[in-house]
């Protein structure tokens, strides 16, 4: 699959010269020309916030039949319920009407190769260790679960109730259910 803004993966620019911003910059120039103020507010239209890892083979408005304005979208490396997850999702619910949590994660993630010793790693190298986790994990449903976990029970979150995790099978499309209690 390639984007109008897509460049060979063994090249950073173009044989123009062009950057790989350069381009995305361009792309982004010829989408505006066409661009026309949906008028939406900035509430999601079906009060729901979608955890998801940040891996580039998910087209999550695809894969779960999203239109823009339908959802909020939240994304890092693995999927995972960080501090920073629960800011957004604090906001998403608190601010902006979302009431219903979607998590998932997805089969093949970069998370199951890592482990804590790349902090270690980034510590050795540059001399500072970072303040976060990595959050490293080996069984990607028990991570689902994990992560539902995070979010049934934080307290600053008002709407915990409905709170489902999935795992996106990276070769089919598909997305499996994760039971939270087994």
């Amino acid at each position: 699959m390639t984007t109008s803004a897509s460049l060979p993966a063994h090249s950073a620019s173009s044989a123009s010269g062009d950057s790989v911003t350069d381009r995305l910059v361009s792309a982004n120039r010829r989408y505006a020309s066409e661009f026309t103020d949906p008028g939406m507010d900035a509430r999601p239209v079906l009060h729901v916030a979608v955890v998801a890892c940040m891996d580039a083979r998910l087209d999550l408005h695809k894969a779960l039949g999203l239109e823009l304005g339908d959802c909020h979208t939240i994304r890092n490396a693995g999927g995972v319920v960080t501090d920073d997850t629960i800011r957004s999702l604090t906001i998403s619910q608190r601010a902006l009407g979302t009431r219903t949590v979607i998590l998932i994660h997805h089969t093949g993630c970069g998370l199951e190769s890592l482990t804590e010793d790349f902090r270690h790693e980034l510590e050795d190298e540059v001399g500072q260790r970072p303040a976060w986790a990595v959050e490293a994990f080996r069984d990607v449903d028990q991570d689902v679960r994990q992560s539902m976990q995070r979010v049934r029970t934080n307290p600053f979150l008002p709407h915990r109730d409905d709170v489902r995790g999935f795992v996106f099978d990276v070769h089919t499309g598909l997305l499996r259910e994760i039971d939270p209690l087994t």
